[in-house]
């Protein structure tokens, strides 16, 4: 399940929330008797939002806007506050409404088209014959970039037919990850490199064009990726962000979503 580290603008909720009431989609609205109070028809126990959200739930109260519980959690630690309809059927995350049931479920991915994204520039991490080879347009200064890449690491080094064929895809918030972008580019697109942009070190000047790297920052834009890592699977769905080896493996194997 995605972690639920939410900034949720009261403006904007309660003028979504306003829309949506207005259009009778309430369907957890009590009957009458309720005296207008929904919240004296309905609870909702720490132990019922704890199973619906798998996480450490800390405070509920009512929302500042009618039919809404306000729950409070941890979860890794971290403090998250999140919107639970009446009828306990639905989530408010930022600006969507999911399914409850659908807590918990891998996320629906968009999916690109492979032959529209060119690997020959790729630095490839692990068996260039491997069975399976996953694209990560990667920024050496992103430092979700950096925890992936050790992921990474651990990946190719128990699974062999599991490679990683990385784009240099360099931010504009990082200064500085151009140049080394082509640094690692134009040095036989080298993995040492790579490793050593990771880890701060400093790298020889770029002695080549790299136009590649300029290729790759108008084919993300193209393909609709604006932030690192993205992750690309062999049957072209598309993970934005990190994420552990395990779980990154497991949607691997796991059926086309």
């Amino acid at each position: 399940m995605k972690k639920f580290f939410l900034a949720v603008s009261f403006i904007f909720l309660a003028q979504f929330i306003s829309n949506w009431a207005v259009k009778n989609v309430f369907a957890f609205q009590g009957p009458p008797g309720c005296n207008q109070d929904c919240a004296s028809c309905h609870s909702l126990s720490k132990d019922e939002a704890t199973k619906m959200l798998k996480a450490d739930i800390t405070d509920i109260r009512k929302a500042p806007v009618g039919g809404l519980w306000e729950v409070e959690g941890l979860q890794n630690g971290k403090k998250f506050i999140i919107y639970i309809d009446y009828g306990k059927k639905f989530v408010l995350l930022v600006n969507n409404f999911i399914p409850v049931a659908d807590i918990g479920k891998p996320p629906q991915l968009k999916k690109l088209d492979l032959s529209k994204i060119p690997t020959e520039d790729a630095v490839v991490m692990g068996n260039p014959k491997a069975k399976y080879k996953i694209i990560v347009f990667d920024d050496v200064e992103c430092p979700y970039c950096k925890k992936l890449h050790y992921e990474i690491k651990k990946i190719i080094s128990e699974r062999k037919d599991i490679a990683f064929l990385i784009k240099l895809f360099p931010l504009d918030i990082h200064p500085t990850a151009y140049e080394k972008s082509k640094s690692v580019y134009c040095n036989n697109k080298s993995e040492k490199l790579l490793d050593d942009a990771f880890e701060g070190k400093t790298l020889p000047k770029a002695d080549c064009d790299a136009k590649v790297i300029d290729e790759n920052i108008k084919l993300a834009k193209n393909l609709g990726i604006s932030g690192t890592p993205a992750i690309i699977f062999p049957d072209g769905r598309l993970l934005p962000g990190y994420v552990e080896a395990p779980t990154l493996i497991k949607m691997l194997e796991s059926p086309e979503q």
